[in-house]
């Protein structure tokens, strides 16, 4: 698999589990059915350590979603310790359901659980359903359904397969108060050989600006300048320092592109840290914008032939 160190068998993917998780499912179209080990992790950051630690080759895990945005710990996990790098994207549609044990009627639901994402996009249909009950995060989803089975909690907010797989009853069909969600998993391995450019791809990274005037606009000056859209931006803390704030981002383009490694080269100069988080084909069914003729490689080339004859005094 491009981006993946070779393994000495078949290749074992982490995700956030427990089995019955919308990351499953995401792994389950990201690889071949067969393919691989899968092991389930309690955590987003407990799946990219076993990645770090060798103990998996790639881990699959929620980035961000359509309602809810970006997912802290994925985002914390790839900006902190030691590199990974994404090498694949994959977009899930995301419905919910109520599940609880079988017979259980609603009346006697006095307590439900799920991910603080779930439940953020179930808030007002749960108030509606279960009011004035206080719902209690879990790990995962598919954790909330493994703890209704084992009878610490009522009821979950799960997806379908995990109802099924922990052998609940669905209570509510389509819990989500903005029906029709997707969440974007990422495929991460450790730094590797990139997967080669497709012609529409994104390229991913954090960089840190200092505590200076105009440090955005300078950084987004380096993409703007080259012909380059931005995605995504986003800015979070860096937790080393108070009110310090590194900004992730997505870009159109691969690093293999002149204009795109121009960019990063760029921001390696003006930022205090850049984090190179990947380049990888773009799976959200969008094409990329048409590059300005000034910014294809190109360009980029007979405009280095040029300044070399400059400075060879040919020109």
């Amino acid at each position: 698999m491009p981006g993946m160190p070779p393994s000495p068998s078949s290749p074992r993917f982490a995700y956030l589990g427990p089995e019955g998780t919308f990351a499953e499912a995401a792994l389950s179209r990201a690889i071949a059915t067969a393919g691989g080990r899968r092991d389930p992790q309690p955590s987003v950051a407990a799946a990219l350590a076993a990645v770090r630690s060798g103990d998996a080759d790639a881990a699959l895990v929620p980035l961000e979603n359509s309602v809810e945005g970006s997912v802290p710990a994925t985002m914390d996990g790839l900006a902190d310790g030691d590199p990974l790098v994404i090498t694949r994207e994959v977009y899930l549609d995301v419905a919910f359901v109520l599940a609880v044990r079988p017979g259980t009627a609603p009346a006697a639901v006095r307590s439900v659980a799920s991910h603080p994402h779930a439940l953020a996009q179930t808030s007002g249909r749960l108030a509606e359903l279960l009011p004035g009950l206080s719902p209690l995060p879990s790990a995962s989803t598919a954790a909330a359904a493994a703890a209704v089975a084992a009878g610490e909690v009522d009821a979950a907010v799960c997806a379908a397969i995990a109802a099924e797989r922990y052998g609940l009853d669905t209570l509510v069909d389509d819990v989500a108060d903005h029906p029709g969600a997707v969440t974007r998993f990422v495929l991460v391995s450790r730094p590797g050989p990139l997967p080669a450019p497709t012609g529409n791809d994104k390229t991913s990274l954090v960089a840190i600006v200092g505590d200076r005037t105009g440090a955005l606009l300078e950084l987004l000056r380096e993409f703007a300048v080259r012909g380059i859209s931005l995605t995504r931006i986003e800015s979070r803390p860096t937790r080393e320092r108070h009110w310090f704030y590194s900004f992730s981002m997505d870009c159109e383009g691969h690093v293999a592109d002149s204009r795109v490694g121009e960019a990063l080269a760029a921001l390696h100069r003006v930022c205090d840290d850049v984090r190179f988080l990947g380049s990888y084909a773009r799976a959200d069914g969008r094409e990329n914008r048409a590059v300005p003729p000034e910014s294809s490689d190109e360009a980029f080339v007979e405009a280095g032939q040029w300044l070399a004859g400059v400075r060879a005094g040919e020109i």
